[in-house]
């Protein structure tokens, strides 16, 4: 039995939607910007698939994730198919100097893990992480403007 976290942050990237979209779904240049992604493969024979690999401090975790949907500048979607069971989206909304990035992410916790780590405590680290991963995805974007 697993327990479902869910969390979603989104931030105000002053950087046209086009630039944000294409940084963003090259899903191989992710551990850039995000502290706890190793790695990310994309086979080429099968770009719907990624191989990701997660670490921190101790733990590391393996899965593979599925494309669900993708409609260009707008929205990604997965799910884990093999490995870490997660799911989620990153949504852009385009505010034609700006563009909003609003990610949504959802792992289970094996129900033995969830009694012994405090959910709250465990989504108050992971929330504020992925606050953290949107503030140097931000960061990336912008240099990549300026650099035009």
């Amino acid at each position: 039995m697993s327990d479902w976290l869910e969390h979603t942050v989104q931030m105000e990237v002053e950087a046209p939607i086009d630039l944000v979209w294409s940084l963003w779904s090259n899903l191989e240049q992710m551990p850039r910007w995000m502290k706890w992604i190793d790695s990310v493969t994309v086979p080429e024979d099968n770009p719907d698939i990624s191989l990701w690999k997660l670490k921190s401090g101790g733990f590391e975790f393996t899965w593979k994730s599925r494309i669900l949907k993708v409609i260009p500048h707008q929205i990604i979607q997965w799910e884990s198919i093999d490995g870490l069971p997660n799911r989620g989206a990153i949504r852009f909304y385009d505010r034609h100097t700006s563009s909003i990035v609003k990610l949504t992410v959802a792992y289970a916790i094996p129900g033995i893990l969830g009694k012994i780590m405090d959910n709250l405590f465990l989504g108050r680290i992971v929330e504020s992480t992925l606050h953290a991963d949107l503030e140097r995805f931000k960061q990336y974007a912008l240099q990549k403007k300026a650099e035009g």
